[in-house]
C-alpha cells in the first residue's frame, strides 16, 4: 500500500444493492479508502477488523439485519462506538431518521443522493471524527503524565521525610 493511500480515511460502505455499492464507490475512491460489505452481518465483520473504518455510510433496508440493528450494534462495542455512521437511504420519512439519529448515528442522507452535498458531509463528519480522536489520545496522554509525575511527587517526598527522620535522630 503506497504512502498516500495510507492517509486515505477509509469509509465501509454497507448496502445489499450491488447497483448502490457501485456507485458510491466510484464516488469516494478518488478521496477515500472505500470498503463495501452487502449485508450487516460482514458490514460489522469488517468494522471490527483491527484496521476499522473511519466512518460507515449504512443503508437500512437490508435482508436478515436491517441498518438500524447495524447501527445499534456498532454503538453498544467500546472499540467502535466511535466510528460515525450515516445513513445513505430511500426511506425519507421524518420517524425513520429520527430514529437512525437516536441510535446514534451522526447524519441521515436520503436516496437519490447529491453527490456535492454527500461530499460535503462526509468531510465534515471526518474532520469532527478526527478533533474527537484527537482530544482523546490528547487525555489520554495527559492523564498518563499526571500519573507520572505524581508517581515523581510521592518519590520525592518519602525521600524527604526519610532525610527528615534522619536528620531528626542526629
Amino acid at each position: 500500500m503506497t504512502m498516500d493511500a495510507q492517509k486515505k480515511p477509509t469509509i465501509l460502505v454497507v448496502d445489499d444493492n450491488p447497483n448502490n455499492l457501485v456507485l458510491i464507490s466510484n464516488l469516494l475512491k478518488q478521496e477515500y479508502r472505500v470498503k463495501v460489505a452487502n449485508n450487516g452481518e460482514a458490514a460489522l465483520r469488517i468494522a471490527g477488523a483491527v484496521e476499522q473504518p473511519d466512518l460507515v455510510l449504512l443503508d437500512i433496508m437490508m435482508p436478515e439485519m436491517d441498518g438500524y440493528e447495524v447501527c445499534r450494534r456498532l454503538k453498544a462495542e467500546p472499540r467502535l462506538r466511535d466510528i460515525p455512521v450515516i445513513f445513505l437511504t430511500a426511506r425519507t420519512a421524518i420517524d425513520d431518521e429520527e430514529r437512525g439519529l437516536e441510535l446514534g448515528a451522526v447524519d441521515y442522507i436520503t436516496k437519490p443522493i447529491s453527490p456535492p452535498v454527500m461530499l460535503a458531509r462526509l468531510r465534515t463528519h471526518l474532520k469532527l471524527k478526527a478533533s474527537a480522536d484527537f482530544l482523546r489520545n490528547k487525555s489520554a496522554f495527559l492523564e498518563e503524565e499526571v500519573r507520572r509525575r505524581m508517581h515523581e511527587v510521592l518519590a520525592v517526598q518519602d525521600v524527604t521525610i526519610e532525610m527528615m527522620a534522619s536528620l531528626a535522630e542526629t
